[in-house]
């Protein structure tokens, strides 16, 4: 089997392309999730703190010179990527939560017995017979 072959055949077993699709819908979440906390979250959160811009919030350690620019710690950008963690992992907690309870309302649903096959119903009716007749000899 050839490697091209070989690739093709492990990248479109199922659970790659269902990763695949996991990862682009994770990524497009997590920019959502971005935007909304830089351009909503945050922005009303600065104006309650006193006009604050949590994206420009920052911790100068260098003053910029002609020929070095300024060297700070952008801790407001920090605070708002913490915020999207947050947010992120909340979201995959309540989805996971809610499938996990919904594997166990499956598991839990009863499960009907299997419908005998043919040779079991044969054996069953030969074996009813059999009692019938001897049920009537005695």
């Amino acid at each position: 089997m050839s490697v091209l072959q070989e690739f093709k055949k492990f990248a479109l077993r199922g659970n790659v392309v269902d990763m695949a699709v996991g990862i682009i819908i994770g990524a497009a979440f997590g920019r959502v999730v971005s935007s909304f906390v830089a351009d909503i979250v945050m922005p009303p959160l600065g104006v309650m703190i006193g006009g604050v811009s949590f994206s420009q919030l920052a911790w100068v350690i260098q003053d910029a010179t002609e020929t070095q620019p300024e060297v700070a710690i952008l801790y407001g950008k920090f605070i708002q990527s913490t915020v999207d963690f947050i947010i992120v992992a909340f979201a995959i907690f309540i989805a996971i939560k809610v499938m996990n309870s919904l594997k166990k309302k499956q598991e839990e649903a009863p499960k009907a017995a299997p419908k005998p096959s043919g040779q079991e119903v044969l054996l069953t009716e030969i074996r009813d017979l059999l009692k019938k007749s001897k049920g009537t000899e005695k």
